[in-house]
């Protein structure tokens, strides 16, 4: 199975930039399903319904989140609704959406894709390690689904690293989200799952983690949050990875960053 991962969308700019190339990324990978993290696509902060349809109607077949995942106040209801978009799975289960999905490719091929949200400088959330064990409790490779897609939202490498080797083995790759910074070390570890720190985001790179740079300077200098973070405009880059698995083992065959 052919899987294409763009990273956290910010803002117009990395809307833009995913909306432009999917039918390149289509063309040029052939991916058989298509993921896109809008985690920050409506102006930096959480995701809209009409994006997320919008993405949906361009030709992506999944859409991952992350923990600003209700930051805007139209989503909670299509969360519920739409059978296609992941938010963390460790979170209470009152929240409104789904941590992890099954998908089906036409020709009968099925994917579990599971998000997880770190819990090192991050929000309080329950612990992912028992958490994905629990989904894993109903999903094997070889045996009742053919990839498992995990992602993991995190802001420490260590604890992205730690999780990576845990399921190795378990699970097709797990990919690490958040903190905006694509990172060298896509490869596949030693029993078989493919395996990256954080993909990176689609966005402005002549920013801060794809907002516009004045007003994170500011913080820097004084110590303190007083101005709201605004997406930078200028042209989007797309960080991507693009995995494909073996259809036997469900394990990984190659991971590839992509930059476009």
């Amino acid at each position: 199975m052919k899987l294409f991962y763009c990273g956290d969308i910010v803002g117009r700019s990395g809307r833009d930039a995913v909306m432009q190339n999917i039918n390149r990324i289509k063309g040029e990978y052939k991916p058989d399903v298509l993921l896109l993290n809008v985690e920050n696509a409506a102006h930096g902060f959480g995701v809209t319904a009409p994006i997320c349809q919008g993405f949906l109607d361009a030709g992506a077949d999944i859409l991952v989140t992350g923990n600003h995942f209700l930051n805007q106040q139209d989503i909670a209801p299509f969360l519920d609704k739409c059978k296609v978009i992941v938010r963390p799975a460790n979170i209470p289960s009152f929240n409104p959406g789904h941590g992890y999905i099954t998908y089906e490719l036409p020709d009968g091929r099925q994917i579990l894709v599971i998000q997880l949200m770190g819990r090192l400088f991050m929000e309080a959330v329950d612990c992912p390690v028992q958490t994905v064990d629990n989904i894993l409790k109903n999903y094997n490779l070889e045996r009742n689904i053919d990839t498992i897609f995990v992602d993991i939202h995190a802001e420490a490498t260590s604890e992205k690293l730690s999780l990576g080797y845990y399921l190795d083995g378990k699970v097709s790759c797990v990919v690490g989200t958040h903190t905006h910074v694509p990172t060298a070390d896509a490869r596949i570890l030693p029993h078989g799952t493919a395996y990256i720190t954080d993909v990176g985001m689609c966005g402005d790179y002549d920013s801060v983690l794809g907002f516009e740079k004045d007003v994170p300077i500011k913080r820097l200098r004084r110590s303190f949050m007083n101005e709201r973070l605004t997406p930078a405009s200028g042209a989007g880059t797309i960080y991507a990875v693009f995995i494909e698995t073996d259809d036997k083992t469900g394990l990984a065959k190659q991971i590839r960053q992509v930059k476009i």
